[in-house]
């Protein structure tokens, strides 16, 4: 089709009130297809007998009268809970010394939180290997200073776990509640102290109790994605430590138990929907993205005020007895020591892997006794290393390309439309980050079996797309939300027809957001192994499902040098990412 016909189709196009919604139309589709139906197949699964084909819920009994997989259940819910209360616990104090600073150096300390939450969880659980083994920094540091005489088990334990899940999850807790906190008015504070209340009751009832919105959005955006974490516990944990998802892999993949998996599926699901509900209750789903919270009242906010009360009197007595132990001085340099010790435990980890990547040694000792390029050199030079990194670059590619497309339509959809569908459909957008990604991946798979998607690229594809569809969305409704829609108008005005205004007025005016929207994409499928442990089929491998190969077999310096590659490529894209986007 021509320009010209192009032109005189949107211009004799007359469609309804409601056409701005019909935008995301293409994305409510893909979305439909590949996450909601062959999530709600497996989940059908669950209650079929597959001999008779008749409704049943003996593997729902079969989960409640066996004590293995109750254990499990319960380790899958403490170890998901314990981390977002860390991460909680640690994250706030960042997130508010990040919220007190001026626009222009918060933007450049954010970074240290961004790199991190962006960077593979392969590669962030390889450095914790390197760092909590028995051979490891820490046990090398310890036993070498004389600290202790015998390695520390700090590895394939509950600890090894909980250290690796924390250091995973606090990145996004301290993105969640940092919006929030840099909305709060700080005059509030000021105000509440001129009127006699002490520094700490200022803060815990007004600061924090404005800022709880964005705590509680961020403890359940842990809980849920912790749920079905399998890559940390597989690899820094043990039998002991065994969670949800690794059931549900070993169900698919070795005894091919599809109602058993699927219920086990449906276990983690009602998990993560519980917890909305309880938070949709208590505060609100749309304070997620930053809609009002809704109020409290009753019982629950009295209670509410009782402990903030007690809180903050507590605190006062505490400050008193640091302020006459250490002085204020001491007391004030308290946060920004505290925040830089959490940076570094963010960091610090990741880096340590680079120096390995380049040892001239066989084993992965620290620091390296030598340095070499040979590992990048085998890495090079391995046919199955190098098929895997440019199948990762193309699947991320079209990944990226085809959610940007998706996501930027739905966003120009929710942007244009004053509807009240317009929240159900961010929402529905959103889900796939709520949906925990093992039950996504499990389901795909049983799709993607009968349509002969299996080891091929566009199955890959696909499933990534579903994946990054909501960071595309969310980008770009962020880009939007500032975009003034009465340029647009003016196009109009001026005798520019729909076609003609989104290409040569919107396009141009976001394309900073555009481009973020694709490198976020593309990170998100560069970096994703759920998807492709089940997709690739064992054949078309990517470079994550490489290095989850090679990890469960044997840590090597090769290993290293990949995750180097890994963490430059990631670390360099994210950066364009934010440029782009904050220059829009």
């Amino acid at each position: 089709m021509s320009q010209a016909a192009a032109t005189g189709f949107f211009s004799a196009l007359r469609l309804p009130r409601l056409s701005a919604l019909w935008l995301a139309a293409p994305g409510l589709i893909f979305l439909a297809v590949f996450f909601v139906y062959p999530v709600a197949q497996l989940l059908g699964l669950s209650i079929v007998d597959p001999a008779k084909g008749d409704l049943s819920i003996a593997t729902y009994q079969r989960i409640a009268a066996t004590d293995v997989y109750l254990r499990v259940l319960g380790i899958t819910f403490k170890i998901a809970g314990n981390t977002a209360l860390i991460s909680l616990l640690i994250g706030y104090p960042l997130a508010y010394w990040l919220a007190r600073m001026p626009e222009f150096f918060r933007g450049r300390m954010l970074l240290f939180v961004m790199v991190p939450f962006w960077t593979s969880y392969l590669v962030k659980t390889f450095a914790w290997m390197i760092v909590l083994g028995r051979s490891g920094v820490i046990n090398n540091l310890l036993m070498g200073t004389g600290v202790v005489d015998q390695p520390l088990p700090l590895l394939h334990n509950e600890f090894g776990v909980m250290v690796g899940m924390v250091h995973a999850m606090v990145p996004l807790a301290v993105m969640t509640m940092l919006p929030v906190m840099i909305g709060i008015d700080r005059r509030l504070v000021q105000a509440a102290q001129t009127l006699g209340a002490s520094p700490a009751h200022a803060f815990w009832l007004v600061y924090f109790k404005l800022s709880l919105p964005g705590v509680t959005a961020a403890g359940l955006l842990v809980f849920i994605s912790s749920l079905g974490f399998f890559i940390v516990p597989a690899f820094l944990g043990g039998r002991r430590e065994t969670m949800l998802a690794q059931l549900i892999i070993t169900q698919v993949q070795e005894l091919l138990n599809w109602p058993f998996a699927g219920a086990l599926a449906a276990m983690m699901l009602a998990a993560a929907l519980l917890a909305c509900w309880i938070y949709d209750r208590l505060f609100g789903i749309s304070s997620i993205s930053g809609g009002a919270a809704q109020e409290s009242r009753g019982l629950v906010r009295n209670a509410g005020l009782a402990i903030l009360a007690g809180l903050a009197t507590a605190s006062a007595m505490l400050a008193r007895l640091f302020r006459s132990l250490f002085g204020r001085a001491a007391c004030a340099l308290a946060l920004p020591v505290f925040a830089w010790i959490l940076i570094g435990f963010l960091v610090l980890p990741t880096l340590l892997v680079i120096p390995l990547g380049f040892t001239s040694s066989q084993f992965l000792d620290f620091p390296p006794p030598g340095y070499s390029l040979r590992w990048f050199q085998t890495y090079l030079d391995s046919p199955l290393w190098l098929q895997a990194t440019l199948r990762s670059f193309l699947v991320a590619f079209a990944t990226a390309l085809l959610a940007t497309c998706i996501g930027g339509f739905a966003a120009l959809a929710l942007a244009n439309s004053r509807t009240r569908w317009g929240g159900l459909i961010f929402a529905f957008f959103l889900a796939p980050m709520i949906v925990p990604r093992i039950v996504i991946a499990v389901g795909m798979f049983y799709l993607f079996a009968r349509l002969g998607l299996i080891a091929t690229d566009l199955g890959l594809v696909i499933g990534h797309t579903v994946l990054a569809i909501p960071f595309a969305v969310v980008t770009l409704s962020a880009v939007l939300k500032t975009y003034d829609q009465r340029l647009d108008q003016a196009a109009a005005t001026l005798g520019a027809n729909r076609f003609r205004t989104l290409t040569a007025v919107t396009v141009p005016l976001v394309k900073g957001g555009l481009i973020a929207a694709f490198l976020f994409s593309f990170i998100t499928s560069f970096d994703e192994l759920t998807i492709a442990i089940f997709v690739s089929g064992g054949i078309k491998t990517t470079l994550p499902k490489q290095m989850w190969d090679d990890m469960i077999l044997q840590l090597n310096p090769t290993l290293a040098a990949v995750s180097v590659v890994v963490f430059i490529v990631v670390t360099a894209l994210l950066l364009i990412a934010e440029r782009f986007r904050r220059s829009t």
